[in-house]
């Protein structure tokens, strides 16, 4: 399966913004963004230009894939059903984008980052509604059961990102329950329930023309 591979931190120096890639280390002084808020490469401070027109569009796609870690193949495909489908494009792309299995698993607290989602539901370590799914881009939708198994409840990674979640509110859409390790989707998320530094009107721009 494609995926990217590279050094996260050098996605948010490309997007001069902070797309919570890895965590903790985000929120404190040793991000990178703190000390060098310039893009990546040798000639990376002098490369700093103002972005317009066609250019913004796609750096508000770039920075959604990057938040979600998806390809353009995929992402794409997420714009077109949103495109089909009754309703304001922009909303219903980040609210499929949101019910992704990976993305509810970090918004739940049982993972640091979407990426660390990402590997603990390819590791056969989530079950929904009672069965195995080892598939981060599996669509949730309202009333499915997100639960750790049994042996990744005794994960240190687990631990440490519950520990770490436990404090942080869960979004309005969601339920969680830290002594079973164990969330439900209540409804289908909301714009308004979702705190991002996109403008996903910029993308429909982009994809429209």
């Amino acid at each position: 399966m494609a995926r990217y591979t590279g050094a996260v931190c050098r996605l948010c120096r490309r997007e001069a913004t902070k797309l919570f890639l890895k965590g903790a280390k985000c929120a404190s002084d040793r991000c990178p963004l703190e000390k060098r808020n310039f893009p990546p490469g040798q000639h990376g401070k002098d490369r700093r230009a103002k972005i317009v027109g066609y250019g913004l569009q796609l750096h508000e796609k770039q920075k959604a894939k990057r938040i979600y870690f998806t390809l353009e193949s995929q992402f794409r495909a997420y714009y077109e059903k949103a495109n089909r489908a009754a309703g304001v494009t922009g909303d219903l792309l980040i609210q499929q984008l949101e019910r992704r299995l990976d993305n509810v698993v970090y918004r739940l607290g049982f993972a640091i980052s979407r990426r660390q989602a990402r590997q603990v539901v390819r590791h056969n370590q989530i079950e929904v509604n009672g069965r195995k799914v080892n598939i981060p881009s599996f669509e949730l939708k309202a009333g499915d059961e997100i639960s750790l198994r049994a042996g990744a409840k005794k994960l240190l990674i687990v631990e440490q990102a519950v520990q770490y979640s436990s404090a942080n509110p869960v979004p309005a859409w969601l339920e969680v329950n830290y002594e079973n390790l164990s969330g439900r989707v209540l409804s289908l998320p909301q714009r308004k329930d979702v705190s991002l530094p996109i403008n996903e009107q910029l993308i429909v721009e982009l994809y429209s023309k």
